[in-house]
């Protein structure tokens, strides 16, 4: 049943990402083209994300445990700091150089283009890159730099 849940999850996700332009590069990059053919469609199709995330936080959260697992898994920390910041930097010029999201690039894995997978290809080795880098600062007992 969860299997079955996740999957109708993605296929929702992956049809509205596709519905909205998203997993269409051109469309993402001419929203970013304040100054030439800018196209502010995006704006409404994020603004609605942001509406129906926050009201779906809201109802979930009203629940003592979550339906398909053992308890929530909300984010702890709340504060902005340099790995944040840093990390949003690169995530929003890698969506204005290239197009795409993380989240409009996998449903247009299907499209067959190669640019696509030359993105995923890519986003997979920065995850694993940081993730390397991250290993390495933490040191043997994967402490935190500093806490030794």
């Amino acid at each position: 049943m969860r299997m079955l849940s996740f999957y109708l999850i993605g296929l929702v996700f992956g049809v509205g990402i596709s519905l909205s332009g998203m997993a269409n590069p051109a469309k993402v990059l001419n929203f970013f083209d304040i100054a030439g053919a800018w196209d502010p469609s995006l704006a409404f199709v994020m603004g609605g994300a942001l509406v129906v995330t926050g009201l779906g936080y809201r109802l979930a959260l009203r629940r003592a445990t979550p339906v398909l697992a053992l308890r929530f898994q909300v984010p702890s920390r709340t504060g902005l700091d340099p790995s944040l910041l840093s990390g949003a930097a690169i995530f929003g010029v890698g969506w204005g150089i290239a197009g795409f999201c993380p989240g409009g690039a996998l449903p247009a894995l299907g499209t067959g283009r190669v640019e696509v997978a030359v993105f995923v290809a890519a986003l997979i080795t920065g995850i694993l890159l940081t993730r390397l880098t991250l290993d390495r600062r933490a040191g043997p007992r994967g402490l935190a730099p500093g806490s030794r």
